[in-house]
């Protein structure tokens, strides 16, 4: 009987252990759709809709570069230009569009594309999460992983 239980009992820590292993993964049970995105699904929105200006590795060399008036930004030594953290939130407020909604003159385009499809949880730093389209998460998470260190 003793090793019935025992049998049992590793049976379902199995099955929750998978369970929650399948969570884990995909973020809900439902499959890789609703899990959230990372740097790997923000790099190709990235190389769509940045690089450009912004150049392939961001550091600001893109093909159109040398035709705007003002440069584009080094996307890597954004977590340097801060003290070595990666400012979550002013770098979603800026690919948003929300920061520069008061901007005159030519800059950074707005990509309504990218606020299309469906919201994940995110978490700029505030411990908050707020829904927030997916690929804008991508991109950001994108951003924050070509960061150069000091």
């Amino acid at each position: 009987m003793q090793v019935f239980h025992s049998l049992k009992r590793g049976a379902i820590a199995a099955g929750a252990f998978a369970l929650v292993a399948g969570c884990q993964m995909d973020g809900t049970t439902g499959g890789p759709a609703h899990r959230m995105p990372d740097a790997n699904d923000g790099k190709g929105i990235y190389m769509e809709y940045c690089s450009a200006c912004h150049g392939e590795t961001g550091i600001g060399d893109g093909p159109m570069a040398r035709a705007m008036s003002k440069p584009p930004k080094n996307l890597t030594l954004l977590s340097v230009r801060h003290n070595d953290t990666f400012p979550k939130a002013k770098v979603m407020s800026i690919v948003d569009g929300y920061a520069r909604s008061d901007l005159s003159g030519p800059g950074m385009p707005q990509f309504g594309e990218l606020l299309a499809g469906d919201l994940v949880p995110f978490d700029s730093g505030d411990g908050i999460a707020t829904p927030t389209p997916r690929r804008l998460v991508a991109l950001v998470e994108y951003l924050e992983n070509i960061q150069k260190l000091r």
